[in-house]
């Protein structure tokens, strides 16, 4: 790295002078720190340096004591907008008198701390207008980018972050960038990511494995266009990995993609040209225009309009939300369009570049060879992808921030921990997996790895483990895992704690959960919280699947107070495939008979529904569960709203999109509730742990259906009917053991209707709620609260 010319020297006096040495720890690297600190000791007359070490940003600045300290006072106020300053570390160091002016060092590899890099982050508004400008020397520019945006997580192979330590090590800079890059006064000194058109990536439109009618740069841009407006299928190269796009308003297109990729009913995410557009898709209040349009752009859970011309009905069939995000990088705008160009889709479908239950493609051979029969074209680019990142979930719920999926944008600033961790590995769960590793007061958890159920999502998943805690320089002394013997996380902690001779510590599923909500509340454990932990499948430690549970919890233990009551789950991953399974289950345990009035009943064929009775009748393979993601799941089946599912949740997603189809007041009893559970100790056993029996919800949604209660108002007076529980329960732990916090976990948690229900009724009654705000409520942040369960120390 050159250095940038020195300031000129301070006028002040010897007398008055004082030297200062500062350390600067956090994500302050490759944010426009040093020129940020060049600047700002121009501005205060200071003679001294800066450089990036393995600490973070080393300064010494040498002037006027008042001067000094105002700069040490700014330094951490007034950091560029991508830093996060997590300390400032001040100490005296000898004057020298040496009038040397300020200078930016090369950056030094030795450091004893830990500097954060930064997440990847949408285009700039800068970098947009000159995308645009055709005077603009990057006018069109594919890769333009700044110190204020773009690629930093996923481009990163070491630290300190320098050019030289990423993936455009392979693109020397053409004079006019080197320009920029060494001058104080432009916007692009020592942005790493720098290019330009003469010395950048380049893109590239293939058709297949071979080189014949291959297209490059603007051409292969306008093909990539005219293809999709076309009805095709193209794979696009991005920052964090491989995309399939096609037309969104194109319902062939879109259900050929769907076949293609085997993905069921599951809903796509789309890519809209405007935040007008998405005002035709969906509702967007002032919070979610924040999401859509600030510097980390996820896709945003939006309440989507009956119908628009700019999405195919296949887009997202029968879910209440359409998955939103505006164009985050400027090939992303220019796929969309410039002023100009000829008319092309407003909005794309913009779903990851994988096969099911594969992990998102990033190397460009391997993308020829894994979506072969799935794209058209390849819309590729030559500048590498270091770490796979997927598009970051979020929705708002209740006024905040709900995190569904933590990746792009987010991962992987870290975390603040309340109490302090031994340097660790918490490898997560099955589903949604992401891990977390740990040091000290700080946790980083990283992208979406996935669903943790094929050789090549375990291959990425070590390959990830091993960036992660290359890059924070955490060397793990114990790895943590779920308690569940099957789930391929921990038997890979268990493989990887014997080769390495590191401890192996397990965590109760339900009980991370909770943690993990304490943790990111920033509770130190000393009192415990009133945990409600609902899901679809977790170990019990009583080998029941358990998944409606109500803990007394904090990080050392837990006490089971409440649950659903068990119910055999007949065939496993039969019932959960086939939610009337369930249903009919259900239905038995509450002795309400299999009418054939009922659509679980009338939808299982009659040779199954005899199989399955005398199933649950001898109890064979029929582990018992008290899983409310499975009540869910009976539930949509018993009022015909879903009968098989062919992704994760989704009976349980289109119960509640049709509970939103009723009236806000239907099947009201005067207090909120239509159904009711019945809370009570087990007959004969201890007092504790009480149980939720269901029975007559399902016995009044049963007799509701038979009568013929539209779906909607069963599911809504179902909705008010769980809330319901959770706040008797609650009043329950709260009158026995005096303690008025609860947090909302797991993954039946990201249903806005029911968290927003149970948080309103919670703080009527009185109670402090803790909802996931940092972390996904599902399995994709349960390696965080595994942490803080077994791997605290003691201050």
């Amino acid at each position: 790295m050159t250095s940038a010319d020195p300031l000129p020297p301070t006028k002040a006096t010897p007398q008055d002078r004082v030297r200062r040495h500062l350390t600067v720890r956090g994500a302050v690297q490759g944010v426009g720190f040093r020129p940020f600190v060049y600047t700002l000791a121009a501005e205060h007359g200071l003679t001294g340096w800066v450089t990036n070490d393995a600490d973070g940003v080393t300064t010494e600045v040498e002037g006027p004591a008042a001067a000094v300290d105002a700069f040490t006072d700014a330094i951490g106020t007034r950091a560029p907008p991508l830093a996060v300053v997590e300390s400032v570390e001040p100490r005296a160091v000898p004057v020298l008198n040496d009038g040397s002016g300020f200078t930016i060092r090369p950056s030094a590899s030795s450091g004893t701390g830990r500097t954060l890099i930064p997440p990847d982050t949408a285009t700039c508004d800068a970098c947009l207008a000159e995308l645009a400008d055709p005077a603009d020397r990057r006018y069109r520019h594919p890769f333009i980018t700044c110190t204020h945006c773009g690629p930093r997580f996923t481009v990163v192979t070491g630290l300190p972050y320098d050019r030289p330590r990423t993936t455009m090590a392979g693109f020397p800079m053409c004079p006019d960038c080197a320009r920029e890059y060494t001058d104080p006064a432009d916007r692009r000194f020592h942005a790493q990511p720098i290019a330009c058109p003469a010395c950048g990536p380049r893109l590239t439109l293939r058709r297949g494995q071979d080189d014949l009618g291959v297209l490059h740069d603007g051409e292969a841009l306008a093909e990539a266009r005219r293809l999709l407006a076309g009805g095709a299928v193209v794979a696009v190269k991005g920052i964090g990995g491989y995309h399939l796009a096609c037309d969104a308003g194109d319902p062939t297109a879109v259900r050929t993609l769907r076949k293609r990729k085997n993905r069921g009913g599951k809903p796509f995410a789309v890519l809209a040209d405007s935040l007008e557009t998405v005002h035709r898709l969906a509702e967007v209040d002032e919070a979610e225009r924040d999401l859509l349009t600030g510097p980390r752009k996820p896709v945003v859970l939006l309440r989507r309009r009956t119908s628009s011309a700019d999405i195919a009905p296949g887009v997202a069939p029968g879910s209440p939300d359409l998955g939103v995000m505006l164009p985050y990088t400027p090939l992303h705008r220019l796929l969309l369009g410039l002023p100009g160009d000829p008319p092309g889709p407003p909005v794309l479908v913009m779903t990851s570049g994988n096969r099911s239950g594969e992990p998102i493609v990033t190397d460009d051979a391997e993308a020829l060879a894994r979506l072969d029969g799935l794209a058209d074209a390849w819309l590729q680019h030559d500048r590498p992808i270091r770490v796979p990142c997927d598009d970051s979930v979020v929705r708002i719920c209740a006024g905040a921030e709900l995190p569904v999926r933590r990746s792009r944008g987010y991962a992987p600033l870290p975390l603040a921990l309340p109490l302090p961790v031994l340097p660790a590995l918490a490898v997560g769960g099955d589903l949604k997996n992401t891990f977390c590793a740990a040091d000290d007061r700080y946790a980083w958890l990283s992208a979406h790895v996935g669903d943790m159920d094929d050789l090549s999502t375990l291959t990425a998943f070590a390959k990830a483990t091993a960036h992660l805690t290359d890059l924070t320089t955490v060397t793990p002394r114990l790895l943590v895992a779920d308690r569940h013997p099957g789930y391929r996380s921990t038997q890979w902690a268990r493989r990887t704690a014997e080769s390495r001779g590191l401890p192996l510590r397990q965590v109760q599923h339900h009980h991370a959960h909770v943690a993990s909500t304490m943790a990111e509340h920033g509770l130190d454990g000393t009192a415990p919280v009133i945990g409600i932990a609902f899901d679809g499948t977790g170990y019990g430690d009583d080998g029941a699947v358990w998944g409606g549970e109500v803990l007394i919890a904090d990080y050392d233990g837990f006490r089971r107070f409440a649950h659903l009551r068990y119910v055999p789950l007949p065939g496993g991953d039969a019932a959960v495939r086939n939610p009337y399974r369930m249903a009919l289950s259900h239905l038995r345990a509450a002795g309400v008979p299999w009418s054939d009035g009922l659509p679980c009943t009338a939808i299982a064929p009659p040779g199954e529904r005899r199989l399955l009775e005398r199933q649950l009748e001898r109890g064979l393979n029929c582990v018992p569960t008290s899983s409310m993601g499975r009540l869910f799941d009976a539930v949509s089946s018993l009022a015909g709203v879903c009968h098989r599912v062919e992704y994760e949740a989704e009976a349980a997603m289109r119960l509640e999109n049709a509970a939103l189809g009723a009236p806000d007041d239907v099947g009201d009893d005067g207090r909120g509730r239509a159904y009711g559970f019945i809370l009570e100790a087990e007959p004969g056993g201890p007092e504790l742990p009480l149980t939720a029996d269901p029975s007559p919800v399902l016995a009044a949604a049963a007799a509701d259906v038979l009568a013929g209660a539209p779906a909607p108002a069963v599911a809504r007076r179902f909705h008010r009917a769980v809330t319901g529980l959770v706040r008797d329960v609650c009043a329950a732990a709260r009158r026995r053991t005096g303690i008025a916090t609860v947090a909302l976990t797991g993954g039946v948690f990201c249903n806005a209707l029911l968290t927003e229900g149970c948080s309103a009724g919670l703080e009527e009654d009185g109670f402090t709620v803790l909802r996931h705000r940092q972390v996904p409520p599902n399995d994709g942040g349960l390696a965080l609260g595994q942490l803080m369960v077994a791997a605290r120390t003691k201050e």
